[in-house]
């Protein structure tokens, strides 16, 4: 595998690639990278001649309270798990390249972008947007490859490639558990001992919400007002998100029909903030007893 740091020396060498006809996939990453990551890397392989990972820690994405600084960073950890992954290229440039100067173009999804996590972090997804848009027009990749843990991120994507125009094709892959259920994240090195014990509520009220609709309950409100109950009863818990939307429009929703629905949650552990989601369809949701 290969790294590289600046923009130019990336678009010479995948020039070559593309001259001969090959197919590129892109991960974009911040790396700190964990088995999730590793399942995008893979599914990358297993489609494209020339697989590249991008690592880069956004500071547009980060609002003027959250730390930057903080994010975790292991560079040469991350290179050893994308060589055993199969990556043939890692992009790991430094802020000066890829902001040589303020940027004065933003990428912005603001309808999709402002719901949710958006409405509590200003400004995050057109971070997120405008840095996507830009690895894209320096890889020029055939497909891209994000976590479906990630759901509003993916479905911001997803509606900006649309709406541009932009020739690539992206690719959601499902979210990687860890043995509990709770979803693989780079976040939770930050968990304590006793955060990460009482994070398994966030898997176990997926499991509730689903149960819970399959006994017939219908009313988005009655539901989401049960499952916060449920993740509130945990005492390291504190629910900040949860949210039944359409899994297309994130569009609230007051009624469960028959079309699939979306559970978002946001669950706070400390000054660690935990995301989830499950998408289910109400005419097969599962009713089985949570542990």
């Amino acid at each position: 595998m290969e790294t590289i740091t600046t923009i130019a020396d990336l678009r010479a060498r995948l020039a070559e690639h593309r001259r001969a006809g090959k197919s590129i996939g892109l991960v974009p990453t911040m790396g700190y990278l964990h088995v999730g990551h590793m399942e995008l890397v893979a599914r990358a392989r297993t489609a494209n001649d020339i697989v590249v990972a991008s690592l880069f820690v956004n500071p547009l994405q980060f609002g003027a309270n959250e730390d930057l600084a903080k994010y975790p960073r292991d560079l040469a950890r991350d290179q050893a798990m994308l060589i055993e992954g199969g990556a043939d290229f890692l992009f790991a440039p430094g802020v000066s390249d890829m902001y040589p100067r303020p940027m004065e173009t933003v990428v912005d999804v603001p309808t999709l972008g402002g719901e949710l996590e958006g409405k509590v972090r200003p400004g995050h997804f057109a971070g997120v947007s405008t840095v996507v848009t830009k690895l894209f027009n320096i890889v020029q990749p055939d497909r891209a490859y994000f976590g479906e843990k990630d759901f509003q991120q993916l479905q911001i994507i997803k509606r900006m490639v649309d709406d541009l125009a932009q020739p690539v094709e992206v690719i959601g892959v499902s979210t990687v558990r860890e043995a509990d259920g709770l979803a693989c994240s780079s976040r939770n090195v930050y968990l304590t001992a006793a955060e990460r014990a009482a994070a398994a509520i966030v898997p176990k009220a997926l499991d509730e919400a689903e149960r819970l609709v399959a006994s017939g309950l219908a009313d988005v409100a009655k539901l989401e007002r049960a499952i916060t109950d449920f993740i509130a009863a945990e005492p390291l818990a504190k629910p900040e998100v949860v949210a039944i939307r359409d899994p297309e429009t994130l569009h609230t929703l007051t009624e469960i029909g028959e079309k699939p629905v979306l559970l978002l949650l946001f669950v706070r552990f400390g000054s660690t903030k935990l995301l989830d989601n499950r998408v289910f369809n109400p005419k097969t949701a599962k009713f089985a007893k949570v542990a």
